[in-house]
């Protein structure tokens, strides 16, 4: 079973440089290390050539963002299972052979996903995955170790191989043939959200997707685009409703509205917490969305829909209560 690991990269010198030297210690030399550059403009290509010789290098003419990025790149990659891997993570010893063993002895896991720490404070989960990811009705994504911004430490108490409802995209392991199957993440989504989309259409086709403690990685989460620019603000917001309009069971009318009201709460908290720069930004993503949906609805109506995907009916309104009730 061969494994490629694939990093996205878009003018991200500093970060290779960082990140790097713990990927060619870590990695075993018989698996393929690949960088897909997304039409970089800084001197990242001419850094690997040389000070990685070990690293295959994909160029792409333009910055395709991180779906049609990955789409593009991975129709040149043929080994058996793939590591999607952020240049912003560093990764430990053994990070590889306790996920190719788990994928070798369950046929229907198609995606795994391994434990994800915080770089910049190693007791603490990462935001992004930490140990595994699940959605509520509305689409707000929350994982094991994470609800919203309550980041738990690590103290093992999620050191069980587990099903999740989604992995992280900063590593995620995906077995070739089923990226390639489903057509790889969807491109309009450019990125965030896309391999929650993904995760999702995975199951539908009765794919499992897996947590694996076994493998710990550290993620500096927020390196390529920080939490506090407005352009991460529009591109959650607008793809939440892009995959739900595609996945959902529910009635799409009724729980659109009712999204539309969570939203809307959200966003005048968003107002006054983040400025009126994210408060728009979740204006552009209702307009993106009605733009592009369409297309969206096409898609749903010829795609099977099985999974449901919440065991929360909204995560997000039961944070904001709580943290309502704690500062009175």
């Amino acid at each position: 079973m061969r494994l490629g690991i694939v990093i996205l990269n878009w003018n991200g010198k500093s970060l290779l440089e960082k990140f790097l030297p713990s990927i060619i210690k870590c990695t075993p030399s018989e698996h393929n290390i690949y960088v897909i550059d997304n039409g970089s403009i800084d001197d990242s290509i001419n850094f690997i050539e040389k000070h990685y010789r070990r690293i295959i290098i994909i160029k792409l003419e333009f910055n395709y963002g991180f779906a049609k990025g990955y789409n593009e790149g991975l129709k040149k990659i043929n080994d058996d299972i793939l590591c999607l891997l952020n240049n912003d993570v560093e990764v430990t010893k053994n990070w590889t052979e306790n996920i190719l063993k788990q994928f070798k002895s369950e046929s229907k896991t198609a995606v795994i996903q391994p434990k994800l720490k915080d770089f910049y404070n190693k007791e603490k989960f990462d935001y992004a995955g930490a140990a595994g990811g699940f959605l509520d009705k509305y689409g707000y994504a929350y994982c094991n170790g994470r609800i919203y911004n309550k980041v738990e430490n690590d103290h093992n108490q999620y050191d069980k191989i587990t099903e999740i409802f989604w992995a992280c995209g900063a590593c995620f392991f995906i077995r070739n043939s089923v990226f390639k199957d489903l057509g790889g993440f969807d491109e309009m989504f450019w990125a965030h959200y896309e391999e929650i989309d993904l995760c999702w259409r995975i199951q539908n086709t009765g794919y499992k997707i897996k947590y694996n403690h076994n493998s710990v990685v550290y993620h500096a989460n927020g390196a390529t685009l920080d939490q506090n620019n407005s352009k991460k603000t529009f591109l959650n917001f607008r793809n939440k409703l892009f995959t739900l309009t595609k996945n959902s069971k529910n009635n799409l009318f009724f729980l659109l509205l009712e999204k539309f009201f969570i939203d809307t709460i959200i966003s005048i908290y968003i107002l006054f917490n983040k400025g009126i720069s994210h408060f728009t930004a979740i204006i552009r993503a209702y307009l993106s969305f009605y733009k592009h949906i369409n297309q969206l609805i096409e898609f749903r109506k010829k795609n099977e829909r099985k999974i449901k995907h919440y065991s929360f009916n909204s995560i997000m309104l039961k944070y904001l209560r709580l943290k309502r009730t704690k500062s009175h």
